[in-house]
This record gives C-alpha cells, structure tokens and sequence, in this order.
C-alpha cells in the first residue's frame, strides 16, 4: 500500500479545532488508507506548537509508538539530499521539514501529503512529479 506524507500543519489543525482547515483535516484523516510516514522536523513543529494541549501531544506520540505513524528516516542517511533540495527551492524557500517530506516522498514513491501548506503546489518530487495534495486548500 502506497504511504502516505503528513505535514505538521495537519496535525496542528487536526487536533486544534479553533483551526479553520480542522474539520478538513479530520474528513482528509477519515479516508487516507495507505499508513501514514513523516519525519521528525515536522513531530517537532507540531508538538512544539500543540505543547499546551497534553492530549493532542499524547495522540501524536502513542500513534509514532504503535507505528500507525512511521519516521522512517535518519538525517544521517538524506543529509546530502536535504541539502540538495534546500537549495533547490531557496527562492520558495523550502524549509528543514519540507525538504525532508520531499525527500521521503522520493524515497517512498508517493506524492500523497495531508498539507496545508500550498507550497506544496510548487514543490516536486522525483524532479517533476507533483504532489497530491489531500485537503484542498480552497
């Protein structure tokens, strides 16, 4: 089953929901079937800005210990990759995380994000294979 890429803004309005895309993000999660991979850059921005709602922390964290939630990547292994894509896409500019997500979705074979970032319109994987965004931003 082809995986699929979770950005840390769909946890922040998954879980927050005074966040306008909340209701988005919760059908977006209800209909996903392939298992859901992100990496550590994007755990870190969610937990950090959900740090005050202790469930939503707890959620997170059981889902990556019951592996519903994979990080299947070691910065030691991509470190020349994500310097690569970081510098390709300086002039969007693609940040720590989303160079990481790029990365997997090269590495995963997937376009398949749950973004709110429309940054992701722009970005390519694979060099020049689009993403699938799967919460419209409209």
């Amino acid at each position: 089953m082809t995986p699929v890429l979770v950005d840390s803004g769909f946890f922040i309005a998954l879980y927050n929901q005074r966040e306008s895309a909340h209701r988005r993000c919760v059908e977006a999660y209800a209909s996903v079937r392939g298992p859901l991979i992100t990496c550590e850059a994007c755990i870190t921005e969610a937990l950090h800005i959900l740090d005050h709602a202790a469930l939503a922390v707890e959620s997170i964290l059981t889902s990556i210990e019951q592996a519903s939630l994979r990080i299947p990547m070691s910065l030691g292994d991509a470190t020349q990759e994500i310097r690569e894509l970081m510098r390709k896409y300086r002039d969007t500019p693609a940040d720590f995380a989303d160079a990481c997500l790029i990365h997997l979705a090269d590495r995963f074979d997937t376009g398949d994000i749950l973004t709110l970032d429309s940054d992701f319109k722009h970005y390519r994987w694979r060099r020049n294979r689009q993403f699938r965004l799967l919460i419209s931003l409209d």
